[in-house]
């Protein structure tokens, strides 16, 4: 086979699994796969705390790490090593926590920086399948997002990622992740969360909202009177909204999708069905839509915050205030 046809070849059939994989993803509504059922895991109740100011965060982290070290030790006899390796490290003393909760598929909330003193603050809010047992690969993300952060911000200007895990994520392969229910339950939470931000760093400090996946019809169910500065939608599926206008007409809203992202491929319609809102309507992408459409790379749809790639940079230039490369506004 000559090398020109191998790789035609390939990328036929990397077109092929990905537009499989999202015509399986829809049929879920219609055929849903009953997965085996996430084990009940013993673990304390949250930590019962006031809201958290800038003089009260370091109080706060050290109770949900305490919370956490707790719940690793009943995971641990419980049986569920993994689970308990999980909480251990989140336990650690290095670790800042402003929420914690190992029950379930579990919720944290965590902070890459010193949120008191910054100026800058993004907010990740993740799609599917991210629980306290993925919990590693969303804390990357926020890890190299800090750091591109970090390196871009202009002299004296402080930064701070918050790895928002506070809602219970749905599974890719099930009828949640198509339809706004997880959302609609998830939107209160985030308002609440960026109350507390905006309580611990002023009103002075530039708030962005990075959403990812389903975490994006998220960010668009909670984005109405949210104090945010800019709502960044990536690896979007639709939001649930017709327009950007819709979401948050003060808020810059931005989206972008890689060039491998198989999300491409999930059709953009919306239907009230079995009581539920089934699909995200129009694509963020589409200039009916109205999204400034940025720059994303040739990744796939868990690439969006790799070190080094035009994703990360332009979404860090969106949350330092900045222009990200636009393909159309």
């Amino acid at each position: 086979m000559e090398p020109g046809t191998r790789v035609r070849w390939r990328r036929r059939a990397s077109r092929w699994r990905r537009t499989v994989l999202a015509a399986f993803i829809c049929g879920a509504v219609v055929l849903p796969l009953s997965g085996a059922a996430r084990p009940e895991i013993p673990a304390p109740p949250p930590a019962a705390l006031a809201a958290p100011t800038a003089g009260t965060l370091e109080q706060t982290y050290s109770a949900h790490r305490a919370n956490a070290a707790e719940a690793s030790r009943m995971a641990a006899a419980h049986g569920d090593r993994h689970r308990a390796a999980a909480d251990r490290a989140l336990a650690d003393p290095s670790r800042r926590l402003l929420a914690f909760d190992g029950r379930g598929a579990g919720l944290a909330t965590e902070v890459f920086g010193d949120l008191a003193r910054a100026d800058r603050v993004a907010v990740l809010v993740p799609g599917s399948d991210t629980s306290l047992d993925t919990y590693g690969r969303f804390r990357a993300a926020a890890l190299a997002l800090h750091r591109q952060l970090a390196a871009g911000a202009p002299a004296g200007t402080g930064t701070a990622v918050v790895a928002w895990l506070g809602y219970e994520t749905p599974d890719t392969v099930s009828g949640a992740v198509v339809t706004t229910d997880r959302a609609d339950d998830a939107a209160p939470r985030l308002r609440s969360l960026v109350a507390d931000l905006r309580r611990i760093t002023g009103p002075d400090a530039r708030l962005s909202l990075l959403c990812h996946s389903y975490g994006s019809v998220v960010c668009a169910r909670a984005a109405a009177d949210l104090d945010v500065a800019d709502i960044a939608l990536v690896g979007s599926p639709g939001t649930g909204a017709d327009s950007a206008a819709a979401l948050r007409p003060s808020a810059r809203i931005w989206a972008a999708r890689g060039a491998e992202d198989w999300v491409e491929h999930v059709p953009h319609l919306s239907a009230d069905l079995f009581g539920t809102t089934v699909g995200f309507g129009t694509d963020p992408l589409s200039p009916d839509f109205g999204a400034r459409v940025f720059a994303a790379g040739d990744g796939g749809h868990s690439d969006y915050f790799d070190p080094g790639s035009l994703s990360l940079t332009n979404l860090a230039r969106i949350a330092l205030g900045e222009t990200a490369e636009v393909t159309h506004d």
